[in-house]
């Protein structure tokens, strides 16, 4: 099968940068700070005026946290945000968190995902603090970078999952292992959750790779 890389598919339009988490393998920080997009990135800062990047008349799928956590933003930019997500329901907007337990908000719109990141076992519980603090039409669970074998998943109400490896040089990179990879696949598929193996998973998973979306996320990117 032909590799798609999901940026072909989903587009980031960062309108929030910045983060509170100091995860030691994240890309965001190193882009912001090796291209100086901005002064500390530990300081979410929003960007208002890229909300017209949402008016896309051509229906098209947006991850809105590439380079923040959804757990920073503040009501005043939610609002803003999601006033603009409302008038454009020709697109679907996708939103991660490593910090569920921090957020209480609910959204009624059809086309609006709300996810968690999960990188260890220790970490499943975001799975249930999602569902939980959060109310939405759709969920998903991002395993990026997946560094251990995470054991047991609770897909009960999960609408799509995404797994990835980590990319980059850090010094102690941990790379995906096939069998921790299957072991969700194998939770997944029976739930009837689609699965995508991001493309730094290919030389990993070889002719096992599986890239599969939600029957309702559009993911065309022009």
């Amino acid at each position: 099968m032909a590799v798609i890389d999901i940026k072909s598919k989903i587009k980031n339009i960062n309108i929030v940068i910045g983060c509170t988490n100091r995860c030691p393998y994240c890309y965001a920080r190193c882009t912001a700070k090796r291209f100086h997009i901005t002064d500390n990135f530990s300081v979410p800062q929003f960007y208002e005026s890229k909300l017209r990047l949402l008016e896309n008349p051509k229906p098209l799928a947006y991850l809105l946290t590439g380079m923040s956590d959804f757990a920073d933003w503040t009501d005043e930019w939610k609002m803003k945000i999601f006033e603009r997500i409302a008038r454009n329901p020709q697109n679907q907007f996708l939103f991660l968190t490593k910090s569920p337990e921090r957020i209480s908000f609910d959204c009624d719109l059809d086309n609006v995902w709300m996810g968690v990141t999960v990188t260890r076992a220790a970490e499943l519980k975001r799975i249930r603090l999602l569902k939980e603090n959060v109310k939405c039409k759709h969920y998903h669970v991002t395993f990026e970078p997946l560094h251990e074998d995470v054991g047991e998943v609770n897909f009960d109400g999960i609408d799509w999952t995404v797994i990835g490896t980590e990319t980059g040089k850090r010094k102690g990179k941990i790379s995906a292992k096939p069998e921790w990879v299957e072991n969700i696949v194998r939770q997944a598929q029976p739930k009837g959750v689609p699965v995508f193996m991001k493309e730094e998973l290919a030389p990993i998973m070889g002719d096992k790779m599986i890239q599969q979306y939600a029957p309702n996320l559009i993911c065309e990117v022009k």
